[in-house]
């Protein structure tokens, strides 16, 4: 990764930053897009409850997955010891503002849709005994909700972890109605930068070993029972990860994309370089590249074992009303943005960086609804894509950027403290916060 480690002081961070409110009127128009995905949600539920539900599911899981790989990404920068994304990490921690309501939302899927989604929960047998186990309906709900539960709960600890250092040093920036959050913060602040720092990055590094796990280990049985599951005729070892890895993508393609807008809001091209956007461009080329070779791996030892309780599974999906969405996923989320980002000119070159990442979340977002929908109506007669599809879609779009500007709102947008802080380095020699003695290797 390039690096970038000469960043304005903290007095001009403040300055720079301050004042600098996300538009009211961008939070306006994500609220008006919020509530008319309710309105359109309530009007299904009385219309076509199966159609109002089951576009809140793909929904959901198109969201909830990048939300939550968001809080993981920046676990692993914590992992790594990464410098060169100070400036822009911020922006990815955001995404956990969503991660709460996500919760809030899988608890009325799981306790209040009944058989719209699942159709093993009332309209299907269950083939064998060991699935009829494994979906008994109180197991299954208690599963999401500890593996979700227990996701949200480590990412706000790591979060909050990470943000109250920056509301210790900027103590006049942010939202008024976050001013009693920001005080709690504050109140076991020391005034030692040197051992708060210390401190901080020690249970930072704890607390991001368990937001990896939790987010690796919780997607591979949410993306079991959430997604696999409805098609109870098809298991497949790797689907669990193209579920997770694609949000994982998406997440990077939309920091991107965010990183981009904050940079032109907050007026700090030099704090927030081409060089990040490089960065960014290689990840999202890298895993791109690793999504597609999970999911050909996956069609490919499918398509010689030619056995039929696999080969439906993608033979519906190539045939019918379903052949044009299952086509264009591999030509938005793979085709276009790999060979797209390739070089680096496609990088740093921000016009194009925005169509191939918005390409990615397109595949993505197709990828979903694929995954879910046919396995749901089979061979269909007619695309069911309209306007409860649309407009929950815009619901979940406005729901979002409504939680996570209302977050960056909130808290200071930038790592202020690990960008000026002078000991901000000593954290690559991890020390013992109790004694600031430095630890031996094998610690």
């Amino acid at each position: 990764m390039s690096q970038h480690y000469h960043y304005p002081t903290r007095e001009e961070f403040a300055k720079r930053l301050q004042g600098k409110p996300v538009p009211a009127s961008l939070k306006t128009a994500a609220l008006a897009a919020a509530v008319l995905g309710i309105a359109v949600f309530a009007y299904g539920l009385f219309t076509n409850a199966d159609r109002a539900w089951q576009a809140v599911h793909f929904n959901w899981m198109y969201f909830a997955v990048i939300s939550t790989a968001g809080a993981a990404f920046a676990a692993v920068q914590r992992i790594v010891t990464a410098r060169w994304s100070r400036p822009i990490v911020r922006f990815t921690e955001g995404f956990y503002a969503f991660v709460p309501v996500a919760f809030v939302i899988l608890l009325g899927i799981l306790f209040f849709s009944g058989d719209h989604i699942f159709t093993w929960a009332g309209r299907e047998a269950v083939p064998t005994a060991e699935k009829a186990a494994y979906l008994e309906p109180m197991f299954f709900r208690l599963r999401g909700v500890f593996f979700f539960g227990a996701i949200t709960v480590l990412q706000f600890l790591f979060i909050r972890n990470s943000v109250k250092m920056d509301v210790a040093v900027l103590p006049e920036y942010g939202a008024k109605w976050a001013a009693g959050m920001r005080a709690t913060m504050r109140a076991a602040w020391s005034g030692d930068e040197r051992r708060e720092l210390h401190t901080q990055h020690s249970t930072q590094g704890k607390l991001a070993v368990a937001v990896c796990i939790a987010f690796v280990v919780g997607w591979c049985f949410m993306a079991w029972d959430y997604s696999m599951s409805i098609s109870l005729h098809f298991q497949q070892t790797m689907y669990a990860w193209i579920v997770f890895m694609t949000g994982w993508v998406n997440m990077i393609m939309l920091t991107s994309l965010l990183a981009m807008w904050w940079r032109n809001h907050l007026k700090v091209d030099d704090i927030v370089t081409i060089d990040h956007f490089w960065d960014l461009g290689k990840l999202g080329f890298a895993f791109t590249a690793f999504v597609g070779y999970i999911s050909f791996s996956q069609y490919l030892v499918i398509w010689y074992g030619n056995m039929p309780e696999e080969t439906h599974f993608y033979r519906l999906r190539l045939s019918g009303v379903w052949k044009t969405f299952t086509t264009l996923i591999p030509i938005f989320g793979f085709v276009l943005p790999f060979f797209g980002l390739i070089s680096k000119a496609a990088k740093v070159y921000l016009p194009t960086f925005v169509l191939f990442a918005v390409c990615s979340l397109i595949g993505v977002y197709l990828h979903r609804y694929i995954e879910i929908y046919p396995s749901i109506y089979g061979e269909a007669t007619s695309l069911p894509f309209g306007l409860q599809e649309i407009g929950t879609t815009i619901g979940f779009i406005g729901l979002w950027a409504f939680c996570y500007f209302q977050f960056m709102d909130a808290f200071p947008v930038m790592r202020v403290f690990m960008m000026t802080t002078p000991t901000k380095d000593e954290v690559q020699v991890p020390v013992d916060p109790r004694t600031m003695e430095p630890l031996p290797a094998h610690e």
